[in-house]
């Protein structure tokens, strides 16, 4: 009988933790959509097999970023200046975590007008990095981002983490 009840303890304690952590989940994605509302990811890319090449400048304003009910999705509204191409853009994308560190991931998302495109791009202390693809054309991509407000983007940033 005794074994029973610590099984029963450490069922309920283990049910306790996992809505613990859903709770947290749900704070820091929401967290994480205030802050990426009325961002901009500002910084350069590189293309492969062009490493004699300067990076190239690049730019993504983020007007608004919700969280979708599935897991992991969410829709952001962004401006994309992409050669010739300079349209604001509804994308629903999946954001992953990686620890407290966001992770943005394309998989084959087709944007209007640009082509297909796979990406991870990191969030982190106020910086984003990663990689990208377009069909065979590849490369890195890192920068800033600069956040609504006047508020200091690493202390933006660790707010999405929750560690004030």
């Amino acid at each position: 009988m005794r074994w029973f009840t610590l099984a029963a303890f450490m069922l309920l304690a283990s049910l306790a933790v996992a809505a613990d952590n859903t709770n947290d989940n749900a704070d820091r994605e929401t967290r994480l959509a205030n802050y990426l509302t009325g961002a901009s990811f500002v910084g350069k890319f590189t293309v492969d097999g062009k490493e004699d090449k300067l990076p190239k400048t690049e730019q993504y304003m983020i007007s608004k970023c919700e969280k979708m009910d599935a897991a992991d999705q969410y829709r952001l509204t962004a401006r994309i200046k992409y050669g010739e191409v300079d349209s604001e853009v509804p994308m629903e994308i999946k954001i992953l975590w990686s620890g407290q560190t966001p992770v943005i991931t394309l998989d084959s998302l087709w944007i209007p007008g640009m082509g297909t495109f796979d990406a991870r791009v990191m969030i982190h202390a106020g910086r984003y990095a990663g990689t990208w693809q377009h069909d065979k054309v590849g490369g890195h991509m890192f920068g800033k981002i600069v956040v609504a407000g006047s508020k200091d983007p690493a202390e933006a940033d660790e707010e999405v983490r929750g560690d004030q």
